[in-house]
């Protein structure tokens, strides 16, 4: 197989660009913060390196621009405001424009890069050098145009891709210079180790300050090196003689080098013996160094696919198995059952990805429209290691987008109407994900005013969903917001008043076996909950029967099993409560649910299944056991049935269906209020 290398670039691109979008946005926050400069600055000179690479020459010529005015702010030459910000993450888009499709983004760089070059160009500031010359002793502090430079890099540098070689050559290139190698560190032959970079270098250079121009010759090597830069009297310099070994070395320099004169330093003295702790230490940093590959997802689905085969086989294997009297069929099928117990938990770890990758993107997203809509907002994110499967991560993308903008353009107030509902100018959007039971619940909450039920009755009615004679509770009337084409936007802008959003938003989520919670509190804000399963692909189901009919529930729900007291038994309406260790828990008859025909079984279970907070309770013929559940969709024409959330075979081929248990918890809990108001009204 041949990889495709501007593909691979592409890829790198990607995550160089999140990072330096990411760094940006931090800066915004804490401008004094040298760390963020120095990463922004290397994400930029990383691709300005690979694009030069892969033959994206417009990309590293754009990346070179916007480098070389970033730079300025490197050295303290301009200070970091919201308008550089702005600027640069438009820079950071083009850049990105130029990588995915680069015969759109024709003309649009020079703009940018004139409006950058205009705001780092406005202010100046004493330079402030990254690295301080140290003066020799006795040396004069006035610069005499010659420099003595000494460096060692780090031990790992050779196994992380560095060439010393090319290092010398970009000083070289800063004016005449000679070259000295430094091995007084490298040990005997017997004890060496080749992977390591022993060899230090000191070089006397002849130009007027060579400060900033090594700051960018060592730009991603500063951290873990020893550099010393310091004017140089000019004196003779005396040539030691060198040592055998170190002259077998020089030799193979010198080689290297070609045109660079190399000349030997001081004698080197034996070396000690690398010491054990030394050498683990070494071998753990070569082992960590491949401790990750990047996979195609689609090759991740493929294997999902496989498993999910590997599981209906194996649920078949073991249900001939109990038929047999063959012991040997019977051990197999427990081997087999294991290994793809495993193998499905692997996978499966291996699908899950921290939703944290998607919180990220938001923050761009809260950042332009703070501008575009000139609120001060600050963006809160928690939870950011819940896992999820990645294909419900790559569809939540949109449904969150559009929970966020409805936040910051309807939630939230403009900062005069804040102060004046004694509330800080500045609103709050929070994003947060936390796991439930088997499920993730994620939530966009604001600050803000809160639904106006009076507007969205006004609109529901004018759109013709109600009429002025209809009665319906508040809560029912918010969610009238997820009707399709219904906005209280009173003007189109480029953010609302399509009503193209909300609804969007609703049948991604129930297209990904979820669903919608919405709380509201006039003059407090808003919270919009998303509650989703944890898989789309397999999980552990309890297997029931009821009548003849088998079904499957999600094991992650399912809290207990209890026997139906006999008390409650005979009836089929009314009285749906059980006394659970005194919590009162409303419980289904699937039976009467899915009009089964016939009698039920003497002795009924009750299956007690959570959802988030609530509870409820399902009466069954018969519980199975615990099967692998691998989740096939249900077809378009019974998509609509919200008690199932898909299906599954089973092992003697049969197909059963998998309950919803979120639905199902929200029957309970109908029922529950039900019998509240009807005990009400009888008390009164």
């Amino acid at each position: 197989m041949s990889n495709d290398p501007a593909e691979t670039f592409r890829q790198e691109a990607r995550e160089l660009l999140e990072q330096l979008e990411q760094g940006l946005l931090d800066l915004e926050h804490n401008p004094a913060d040298d760390d963020l400069v120095n990463a922004v600055f290397r994400a930029l000179h990383t691709i300005k390196g690979s694009g030069a690479m892969f033959g994206f020459t417009d990309v590293a010529s754009f990346v070179h621009e916007f480098e070389t005015a970033f730079d300025k702010v490197r050295k303290g030459l301009s200070p970091i405001t919201p308008e550089l910000i702005a600027v640069a993450l438009d820079a950071k888009d083009h850049v990105h424009a130029l990588i995915e499709a680069p015969d759109s983004a024709d003309g649009a760089g020079e703009p940018i890069l004139a409006a950058l070059r205009g705001i780092v160009e406005g202010d100046s500031f004493p330079d402030a050098p990254m690295i301080d010359p140290a003066p020799a002793a006795g040396v004069p502090l006035e610069p005499t145009g010659r420099w003595r430079i000494r460096f060692r890099l780090p031990a790992d540098a050779l196994v992380h891709g560095t060439n010393p070689m090319l290092l010398l050559g970009e000083i070289a290139d800063l004016g005449p210079c000679e070259v000295t190698a430094l091995v007084d560190a490298v040990p005997g032959l017997e004890v060496i180790d080749p992977e390591s970079c022993l060899i230090g270098w000191q070089v006397d250079l002849t130009h007027a300050d060579p400060v900033a121009a090594l700051d960018d010759v060592f730009l991603f090597l500063k951290d873990g090196m020893e550099l010393s830069i310091e004017p140089l009297a000019i004196a003779a310099m005396t040539e030691p003689e060198l040592p055998p070994a170190a002259e077998a070395i020089l030799d193979i320099l010198a080689e290297e080098v070609e045109a660079l004169a190399v000349v030997a330093d001081v004698p080197a003295p034996k070396a000690a013996k690398p010491s054990k702790e030394a050498r683990e230490a070494t071998a753990a940093k070569s082992e960590t160094a491949s401790t990750s590959m990047r996979v195609p997802a689609e090759r991740l689905d493929e294997l999902m696919d496989k498993v999910g085969e590997l599981v209906i086989a194996q649920a078949r294997l073991s249900q001939l198995a109990a038929l047999s009297a063959d012991g040997n069929l019977k051990t197999v099928a427990e081997e087999l059952e294991r290994l793809s117990s495993g193998l499905r938990d692997t996978t499966m770890g291996i699908r899950m990805v921290p939703i944290g990758t998607i919180f990220s993107r938001f923050r761009r997203l809260v950042h332009d429209l703070s501008r575009e809509l000139d609120k001060e907002i600050e963006f809160i994110t928690t939870g950011e290691e819940t896992e999820l499967d990645k294909t419900m991560i790559e569809r939540l993308a949109d449904p969150l987008v559009h929970l966020i903008r409805n936040s910051v353009d309807h939630g939230l107030e403009s900062a005069e109407q804040r102060i004046k509902a004694g509330k800080s100018a500045k609103g709050t959007v929070r994003i947060s994900a936390v796991y439930a039971g088997a499920e993730v619940a994620i939530s966009v909450t604001d600050d803000g005013a809160g639904l106006n039920a009076a507007r969205i009755r006004a609109k529901a009615e004018e759109q013709g969903l109600i009429t002025p004679e209809t009665r319906i509770a508040d809560q029912d009337l918010y969610y009238m917001i997820f009707a399709p084409g219904f906005s209280t936007a009173k003007e189109v802008t480029s953010l609302s008043g399509r009503g193209v959003g909300m609804d969007v938003v609703k049948r991604t989520i129930d297209g990904l076996r979820g669903k919608i919670e919405l709380t509201t509190r006039p003059g407090e804000g808003t919270t919009f909950t998303l509650r989703l399963p944890l898989t789309l692909a397999i999980v552990e189901g309890m297997l029931i029967r009821v009548g003849n009919g088998r079904y499957s529930i999600p094991l992650s729900a399912v809290e207990e099993c209890v026997e139906l007291p006999a008390s409650v038994a005979t009836h089929s309406r009314g009285r749906n409560f059980l006394d659970i260790r005194g919590s009162l828990v409303p419980f289904l008859r699937l039976r009467d649910l899915f009009s089964t025909p016939g009698e039920p079984d003497a002795h009924q279970k009750v299956v007690i299944i959570s959802s988030g907070e609530g509870r409820a309770g399902l009466v069954v013929d018969q519980i199975i056991g615990n099967n692998q559940t691998v989740i096939k969709q249900l077809s378009h024409l019974h998509a609509g049935i919200e008690t199932f959330s898909g299906a599954t075979i089973l092992g003697d081929g049969a197909v059963a269906l998998i309950l919803d248990t979120s639905r199902l918890v929200s029957y309970g809990q109908a029922y529950e209020e039900k019998f509240r108001n009807e005990n009400g009204r009888a008390a009164a």
